[in-house]
C-alpha cells in the first residue's frame, strides 16, 4: 500500500456486518479509495450493484476508474445526506440490502497539503471535502466573532478554554491573516500547554473547525435518516465512528429508531402500536490491539449494526 493510501479500519468486521447477498445493492456513502467497495464487489455476483458515494473529487475520480473496469459499481459525487434523492432516482426506494458510513478524513485528504486538513503539512487553510463549493477554514476564520469561533472549539472540539483560544485567535489575525495550517498549528502551539504523551495542541482545534466547515454532523444526522429509509426489509446499516461527537449521534439515532414512535409522556400504547424501523445487531466494536498496533489511527474507531425490521 502506497503513502498515500488510505487502510480502512475494521473492514473485515464491517463487511461481514453488512451481510452481503450476491445480487442486492448496497451503499459505500464515504468511498475514500475504495476499500470498502471493492470488499463488497467481491462478494456480489453480476446482478448485485454498489452506489458509492463521495464528495471529494479525488475520490470520485478514483470510483470512477473502478466503475469503467466494473459496471456494477456507480460513482456519485454527492454528499450521503443526499443519497435518498439518488435512490429515489434509481427507482430503488426500500430496495437496499445495506449502507456503509465509514466517518472522518481520509488518509489521501489527511496527507495532501494543499487540502489543509491537517497540521503535520503546512498548505492552504482550507478543510473542505468539496474544495469546489462553500467558505474555507481561512474565510471563516477571518470573519467569525469571538463567540462563534469560543462556540465550535467547545462544541466540536470539546476544548476547555475555548474562550481564550478563540480570543487569541482574533488577536493573531489582527496582525496577519491566519490562511495556512501551519500558521494556525503554531498558534496553538504558544496558546496550548502541552504535557509529554498529550494529544498535538492542534488535533481539536482543527477536528472542530473541519467538522464545522464540513457541516458533518448534521450531515450525518440526515444521511443516517436517509440510509435507514432507503433500506429494504432485514437491510442493515453499518457504521464507523472515529470521534465522540459522531458515536454519539450514531448510538442515539439506532436507540430511537429501535424504540419507534414517540407518544406524549404517560399516553397509554400497546405493543401493536409502536413501529420500530431498527434493532441492534451486536455489540459495539472496536479494533484489536494487533489492528491499532498496525494502524494507529484505528484506535478510536466504533463500529456499530443496526437492521431494518420491516
Amino acid at each position: 500500500m502506497g503513502p498515500n493510501e488510505h487502510c480502512p479500519v475494521l473492514l473485515a468486521e464491517a463487511i461481514d456486518a453488512l451481510n452481503v447477498q450476491r445480487d442486492e445493492t448496497y451503499i459505500d456513502c464515504t468511498f475514500g479509495r475504495g476499500g470498502h467497495s471493492r470488499e463488497i464487489l467481491k462478494r456480489l455476483g453480476k446482478n448485485g450493484r454498489v452506489l458509492a458515494f463521495d464528495r471529494d473529487p479525488d475520490a470520485i475520480a478514483a470510483a470512477r476508474m473502478i466503475a469503467a473496469l466494473d459496471n456494477r459499481l456507480e460513482a456519485i459525487q454527492s454528499c450521503f445526506s443526499d443519497l435518498g434523492k439518488s435512490v429515489e432516482q434509481a427507482k430503488l426506494s426500500r430496495q437496499i440490502s445495506g449502507v456503509l458510513f465509514d466517518l472522518g478524513v481520509s488518509t489521501p485528504q489527511l496527507r495532501t497539503a494543499h487540502r489543509g486538513f491537517s497540521f503535520q503539512h503546512d498548505g492552504p487553510l482550507d478543510m473542505r471535502m468539496d474544495p469546489g463549493s462553500g467558505q474555507t477554514a481561512a474565510e471563516w476564520l477571518a470573519s467569525a466573532t469571538v463567540d462563534e469561533i469560543a462556540q465550535i472549539l467547545r462544541d466540536y472540539g470539546e476544548l476547555k478554554g475555548s474562550r481564550r483560544l478563540a480570543r487569541r485567535i482574533c488577536k493573531a489575525r489582527e496582525q496577519k491573516a491566519l490562511t495556512s495550517t501551519g500558521a494556525l498549528a503554531q498558534l496553538m502551539v504558544e496558546a496550548i500547554p502541552r504535557r509529554r504523551g498529550d494529544l498535538h495542541p492542534a488535533t481539536k482545534v482543527f477536528q472542530a473547525i473541519r467538522i464545522h466547515i464540513n457541516g458533518e454532523l448534521q450531515r450525518l444526522e440526515n444521511g443516517l435518516h436517509a440510509a435507514v429509509d432507503a433500506l429494504a426489509p432485514k437491510g442493515r446499516v453499518v457504521v464507523i465512528s472515529f470521534h465522540s461527537l459522531e458515536d454519539r449521534i450514531v448510538k442515539r439515532f439506532m436507540r430511537d429508531s429501535v424504540r419507534g414512535d414517540a407518544f406524549p409522556p404517560r399516553m397509554p400504547v400497546t405493543a401493536d402500536l409502536i413501529t420500530p424501523k431498527l434493532f441492534i445487531r451486536g455489540r459495539a466494536q472496536r479494533p484489536s490491539s494487533i489492528e491499532i498496533d498496525d494502524n494507529p489511527q484505528a484506535r478510536s474507531a466504533v463500529l456499530r449494526v443496526a437492521e431494518r425490521t420491516a
